[in-house]
């Protein structure tokens, strides 16, 4: 199982408009991620060609080591809802 620190990944890329609307959705609903920017970083670009076809697809998500492709906000947060419920939790004293 992975920590709470990393049971949401998020690979991107700048420039790309669909990492940049799914990383907005994520800070509104103050989720915990973790983002990797696969240009800066060849290890994630090769995990994001495992995972998409050989190609640099992104945004790529993992929720608890789950990959999606380009995940729309209802899959990633029954994703989340499956297999990190609690980073949908509050954490005590905000609102």
């Amino acid at each position: 199982m992975t920590n709470g620190e990393d049971a949401l990944v998020v690979y991107w890329r700048p420039g790309c408009p669909y990492c940049m609307l799914l990383r907005a959705r994520l800070r509104r609903l103050k989720l915990r991620r973790t983002e990797i920017n696969i240009w800066e970083n060849p290890d994630a670009a090769a995990f994001v060609r495992s995972v998409a076809d050989g190609n640099e697809t992104v945004p790529t998500v993992t929720v608890a080591g789950h990959p999606m492709v380009n995940p729309s906000k209802k899959r990633l947060l029954q994703a989340i809802n499956t297999h990190a419920p609690h980073l949908l939790k509050q954490p005590p004293g905000r609102a």
